[in-house]
Order: structure tokens, then C-alpha cells, then sequence
């Protein structure tokens, strides 16, 4: 077998690995969200609307509401659900039960109710080993990260020279401006290729450039460890791409001064 035919094997075969395992990753996901609504939402939502079925069956027929009189009652709602696949009914309601308690906790009451619920959470010995963390990457996942970062920056981290992709998070502690006599920008750094986790930095604002990246493009740069860049940043013939966009920002505001 010659080299050439190995070479070529081995870059084929991972070019196809690239393209296969994002579908099969995100059908994967899929099916196991699936699963987990129609499993722990869904299944319980069909056996409440068949015990209202059966409750309405037993007074429109005069049975007796008890496990031994609606027996029978149970055994058709059950054979009608099954026959028709109204087990889908489950599953929808499960999604349409979600989104209402997710409008409840974004209210004024629900929010307070859930906030009291948390704490709760955070005070029982095992599960605030757990929760916390579990909360954080659901967070991540789930939230408007918008509304947590406002823009995404360059900045000059751990050490001059060293350019690090940054998100705004808001202003400087009021402390530190007040110490250091200037405007200063809280700068969260994500961690490759986890970006739950990273540092939080507060530099001055003369010290950072903003970049023409969405908050989505910087997660995808720091996830991939630079390899996927955004359309406007391709690298360039000799190898620029988001360095070299930063160093021609760094190199025109040097003129401008």
C-alpha cells in the first residue's frame, strides 16, 4: 500500500468524519430531548388526561369512581390512546407545559417564587453540591446571552502582546474607577474549548478593540480553538485572519495618535 494512498485515505476519511459527526451529533441531541420531554413531561401529561377521561367516563356512565369500578373505562381510554397515538398529545402538551412555566418564571411573581425555590436548593447538603453547577451550563445553554454581553473585544491577556477574545459584561467596579481615575470595562474571557468557564478581567477602556464579531461567532471561535472563523475574518494569503484584523486595528488607531 503506498504512501500516497494512506495520505489520501486518512485526509478523505476525517474531511467526511468532519461533515458526518455534526448531523449525527445534533439528531442525537434531538432524540435525547425528545426522550426527556416525552419521558418525564409527556408520559405524566397523558396519564392526567386519561384519568379526566376516565372520571368523565365513569359519571356520564354512573360507574362508580373507584381503581375497581373504572377498570374497565381505563382499559378503553388506554386501547383509544394507543390506537390512535394520542401519546403525541403528551409530548405537545409537555412543550406547550414548558413554555407557560417558563412565561411564569419571567414574571414579577415567578421570578420571586423561583428565587426562593433556588435558595432553597442551595441550602440542602447534596444538591447544592450538584445544582449549582448544573444551573451554570444551563444557563449557558438556554439564556439570552445578549442580554448578559453587550459586545465582543480584543484585549491584551494574560500579558501584552498576547490578544485574547473578549465579551463586555458592563463597567468597572465603581471602587477600582474611583482608584484608578478612569473608565474601565468588565471583560469576560472564555476558556477553550469549554467556554462556561474562564476569567473575568477589568481593564481600562482606551485598552481594548472592539471587533465586528457577534456574541455567537465569538462562542464558535473559542469552542473550535480558532479554527472557525467568521466570514469577515478569513485569514489572509500570509496567514492574518483575527490577529492580523486586530493588528491592523492596533496599527491604524497608532497613526490616528
Amino acid at each position: 500500500m503506498s504512501d500516497s494512498f494512506v495520505t489520501d485515505f486518512k485526509r478523505f476519511f476525517f474531511r467526511g468524519l468532519a461533515a458526518f459527526l455534526p448531523t449525527v451529533i445534533t439528531l442525537i441531541i434531538l432524540i435525547y430531548i425528545f426522550n426527556f420531554v416525552d419521558d418525564y413531561v409527556g408520559r405524566y401529561v397523558n396519564l392526567s388526561v386519561q384519568w379526566i377521561v376516565v372520571q368523565f367516563t365513569c359519571v356520564i356512565r354512573r360507574l362508580p369512581i373507584s381503581l375497581k369500578g373504572a377498570e374497565d373505562a381505563w382499559k378503553t381510554v388506554e386501547a383509544f390512546w394507543d390506537a390512535y397515538y394520542f401519546n403525541w398529545l403528551g409530548f405537545f402538551l409537555g412543550f406547550v407545559a414548558i413554555y407557560f412555566f417558563g412565561r411564569f418564571v419571567a414574571s414579577w411573581l415567578g421570578r420571586g417564587l423561583w428565587r426562593m425555590l433556588e435558595r432553597t436548593f442551595f441550602r440542602i447538603p447534596v444538591v447544592r453540591q450538584i445544582y449549582p453547577h448544573v444551573k451554570q451550563v444551563t444557563d449557558f445553554l438556554f439564556s439570552d446571552r445578549t442580554r448578559d454581553f453587550s459586545r465582543v473585544v480584543a484585549v491584551e491577556y494574560p500579558r501584552k502582546d498576547i490578544w485574547s477574545i473578549g465579551l463586555v459584561t458592563g463597567p468597572g467596579m465603581r471602587s477600582i474607577r474611583k482608584t484608578v481615575g478612569a473608565d474601565l470595562l468588565t471583560i469576560f474571557i472564555p476558556s477553550s474549548p469549554t467556554p462556561v468557564t474562564g476569567y473575568t478581567i477589568t481593564v481600562k477602556r482606551d485598552e481594548v478593540i472592539d471587533l465586528p464579531l457577534t456574541i455567537d461567532e465569538a462562542f464558535r471561535f473559542t469552542v473550535s480553538g480558532g479554527v472557525i472563523l467568521p466570514d469577515n475574518e478569513t485569514p489572509l494569503p500570509e496567514g492574518g485572519g483575527t490577529a492580523q484584523a486586530i493588528l491592523d486595528v492596533v496599527k491604524r488607531q497608532d497613526k490616528k495618535s
